[in-house]
């Protein structure tokens, strides 16, 4: 028979182990925050000081304060990029969404070889964006690429529209090579979405007198909204942070005409403008976090109306 004292020690020990076990999911947190603030808090507030001197990356530098993004917005070079980013961010998450949603309804439906289908679409997303970029290159690339090649050989050179010595054509090339390549990721995530649909609300609505565009802004696009949620914020920060596919296919040209804000950055840093591209750098960041917010919180919103 164990004596008082130690049923009290044992009583004691179980107490602190039911302690532990009840207040371990909190301290499992604190490597989280460990992280975040090494990787994020400190590198962004170390970028917020260094986007308010001239550093060039080896001299000492000088305070100059907001003189860096009075500088951005009197470039004309940097607000090309701004433009080109914006038009890029805007544009391919529509195309992706759209279209990936599409696939997504036709592969829903059970047709023979579906499984087929989907491998082919989602296979260009498992691509690096680099790589890609070098495959349509040896496709359409002017006078040398494989679809001039062909062009040329039947005799209708003349038919080939040169879709990257203009930059007005090269922009949208690279937004449809661009949107063509991430479809299959958007259309895995719909599928998933549309899978978790019972069958029994479709029932319901086509016994309501639902057809099949009714039903699927009724039923089935409300319930997609979480779907929409995560395409929106992946392609968004992708599309606004482009650069692989960019250096691949134009490398920002002619001129500076393709040139997006990450790919300004980059060459901006390494041509001793250290302050002026993490100031250009915060730009870019903000310029992300608004459109993700602003559609994360009006899709959070849809869907706690329905």
């Amino acid at each position: 028979m164990l004596s008082p004292s130690c049923l009290f020690m044992k009583g004691r020990n179980m107490t602190l182990r039911s302690k532990i076990s009840a207040n371990l999911h909190k301290l499992m947190i604190w490597p989280a925050i460990f992280l975040f603030t090494v990787f994020f808090i400190i590198p962004f507030f170390s970028g917020v000081g260094i986007s308010l001197t001239d550093w060039n990356g080896f001299t000492t530098p000088d305070f100059i304060g907001l003189g860096n993004f009075a500088r951005f917005f009197q470039d004309e070079r940097a607000l090309n990029a701004l433009r080109i980013t914006i038009l890029f961010g805007l544009v391919s998450p529509i195309l992706m969404n759209v279209f990936g949603l599409l696939y997504a309804l036709l592969l829903d439906v059970g047709l023979h070889g579906s499984s087929l289908v989907r491998a082919i679409v989602y296979s260009p997303a498992v691509i690096s964006s680099l790589i890609m970029g070098y495959i349509w290159m040896l496709i359409i690339k002017p006078e040398t690429g494989v679809l001039p090649q062909l062009l040329q050989n039947l005799g209708l050179g003349s038919l080939y529209p040169d879709l990257l010595s203009d930059g007005g054509k090269a922009i949208w090339t690279i937004i449809v090579v661009n949107s063509w390549q991430y479809i299959g990721g958007s259309m895995i995530v719909y599928l998933a979405g549309l899978q978790t649909i019972p069958q029994e609300l479709k029932d319901a609505g086509v016994v309501d007198g639902c057809g099949a565009v009714s039903g699927f802004f009724r039923i089935t696009l409300p319930l997609l909204i979480p779907s929409i949620r995560i395409n929106l914020i992946l392609n968004l920060i992708g599309c606004f942070s482009v650069f692989d596919i960019i250096m691949a296919l134009t490398s920002g040209g002619p001129g500076y005409s393709t040139e997006s804000l990450s790919i300004f950055i980059y060459r901006m840093c390494y041509g001793s403008s250290t302050g002026y591209s993490t100031a250009v750098s915060l730009i870019l960041f903000f310029l992300i976090l608004v459109p993700v917010a602003l559609s994360t919180w009006f899709l959070q919103k849809k869907e706690v109306e329905m």
